[in-house]
């Protein structure tokens, strides 16, 4: 775990936990999983951000793998039009088809492979509208300003059934100071 400075630790399972300082609408109060990082930049979704939008009514072959809520999260900015999903597999044997393993039992699946190949060698799944992204450096360049707290995911927290909640839960699990700033108030002026 580190905080807004130091060793970041960035890889591919990590969370990023947006600081009380990020104020950018895309990201104040975010929970990002990285799902890629290298010298190229990161990628990763907004795990806390549901939308009202069913995934039956956009991926209906799809609704009935996918966690609860059955809606697309918000993944971030980029590319909104654009639908990936993050799953869960049962055990480090062989990936399935259609699922390509990037930490642990974790991986992103492709949607274009036919739910009744898939679906029954994932546990877990959840879709995303979008992604969040950076170039080389960038990432690396917000948390030494302080908007980022870098800590270490677990699969609780891609597929919490409750992700209004997810910001405050992740922090309140850390040692140290981190804990203390999921008491926070959601408007400061009101304390």
């Amino acid at each position: 775990m580190t905080g807004a400075t130091g060793e970041q630790g960035l890889a591919a399972g990590r969370l990023l936990v947006a600081t009380p300082s990020l104020v950018d609408p895309n990201f104040a109060n975010a929970v990002v999983l990285l799902l890629d990082h290298d010298g190229d930049g990161s990628l990763g979704v907004v795990l806390n951000r549901p939308s009202a939008i069913t995934v039956a009514s956009v991926l209906p072959d799809w609704a009935a793998s996918v966690d609860p809520p059955e809606v697309l999260f918000e993944g971030g900015p980029v590319s909104t039009d654009a639908a990936l999903a993050v799953a869960l597999v049962p055990d480090a044997g062989a990936d399935p088809i259609g699922f390509r393993r990037l930490f642990d039992r974790t991986g992103i699946i492709d949607l274009d492979t036919p739910p009744e190949v898939l679906a029954p060698a994932i546990t877990r799944m959840r879709v995303f509208a979008g992604y969040s992204g950076w170039g080389s450096g960038q990432l690396e360049s917000e948390i030494e300003e302080g908007s980022w707290y870098v800590v270490d995911a677990t699969a609780h927290d891609i597929f919490d059934d409750d992700p209004g909640g997810l910001w405050s839960a992740v922090l309140r699990r850390q040692p140290g100071s981190l804990a203390w700033v999921s008491t926070r108030p959601s408007d400061p002026t009101l304390n």
